[in-house]
């Protein structure tokens, strides 16, 4: 069968042999249609690449053209940018519209965001949640929501797309510590948030399993921005027994890095989680933890067009994988 332009239900009747109206019972998930037919309209949604047009079935319902949330930390963060423009992407292949706002990194005014959202009828969410308690969602009957990158602290029965982080976390540690390197310090954000947790505990596991007694000394917590993360790597740097090597837990710490670097004459390895622009034109280049962005918010948007059932009971989680991108920074051996 040969179609021109996007498969429409009608389109999947036909392949599928049956009327149009069970094809909608099937899409919609209404009850009445026995397993054998709704196999086979599967079957034929599968072949043709047929997608719900989610904005055309509410206006159907008699409900407003969709609408999605984005609810993020910082938008002037490159990943935060590149997520808005992939949720964006993802969210226009069911035609919906995408309103986002950045909290700042705080949580009053993510609360606020949430509440002025859901206040305009913007009742399906996609969140990226601060470290602060998220309990007060569960009072919000008919909203929708999604995390992104980090489990929310008080909801643990939320639906959560994350990166494998401490897996992450892992393997920049193992690629340091393959070169020689025995005192790796970690450049890290709020360890309240789970993701930068995860990579913690992946660098944590990396040394232990390598033998090696972690120094607390060597360790650096709650670094928000570049110029903090440059002045705590040169004071770590400025010890008796410096690093030879760093593992920066996010790309603002990785900047920060290089940032210290450009005026000293020490030359660590440094490995950095999150990938950035010009991250290659650096000489050497930036050793970084990658993951596809796209794969994130198009596994959030679907998580949140197509909800659990209650009778679910367990929070749907959606783990992206990570890979380390080789480039020079991390291969530099111990002075």
């Amino acid at each position: 069968m040969t179609l021109r332009g996007k498969p429409t239900m009608a389109d999947v009747a036909r392949h599928a042999g049956v009327s149009l109206k069970t094809v909608s019972r099937v899409v919609n998930q209404e009850p009445h249609v026995s397993a054998a037919l709704q196999r086979r309209v599967q079957e034929s949604i599968g072949a043709l690449g047929f997608r719900r047009n989610e904005a055309a079935s509410r206006l159907a319902r008699g409900a407003s053209m969709l609408t999605l949330g984005l609810v993020m930390e910082n938008i002037s963060n490159e990943f935060y940018s590149r997520l808005a423009k992939s949720v964006e992407a993802a969210a226009a292949e069911h035609e919906a519209l995408v309103v986002f706002g950045s909290y700042e990194e705080r949580a009053e005014r993510e609360r606020m965001l949430i509440e002025s959202m859901y206040a305009r009828g913007v009742d399906s969410l996609i969140i990226v949640p601060s470290g602060a308690d998220h309990s007060w969602l569960a009072e919000y009957g008919g909203l929708t929501s999604v995390f992104v990158d980090r489990v929310p602290p008080g909801l643990d029965g939320a639906d959560v797309v994350m990166l494998d982080d401490a897996h992450g976390g892992r393997v920049a540690t193992e690629h340091l510590l393959a070169r020689g390197h025995r005192r790796v310090a970690l450049i890290s954000d709020d360890e309240r948030l789970s993701s930068v947790h995860d990579r913690a505990l992946g660098y944590r596991a990396a040394l232990r399993d390598a033998g090696l007694t972690l120094d607390e000394s060597l360790v650096v917590r709650e670094v928000f921005d570049p110029w903090r993360a440059a002045h705590e790597v040169g004071r770590l740097l400025d010890l008796p027994d410096p690093p030879t090597a760093f593992f920066a837990t996010n790309n603002r710490a990785a900047i920060g890095i290089l940032q210290a670097l450009r005026d000293r004459p020490e030359r660590p390895a440094y490995v950095g989680f999150d990938d950035f622009a010009l991250a290659d034109v650096f000489n050497p280049g930036v050793t970084v933890v990658r993951y596809d962005t796209s794969r994130l918010a198009t596994s959030a948007v679907d998580l949140l067009l197509h909800p659990a059932s209650p009778e679910a009971g367990t929070p749907r989680r959606v783990r992206v994988p990570v890979e380390l991108v080789v480039r020079g920074s991390g291969e530099i051996p111990p002075a």
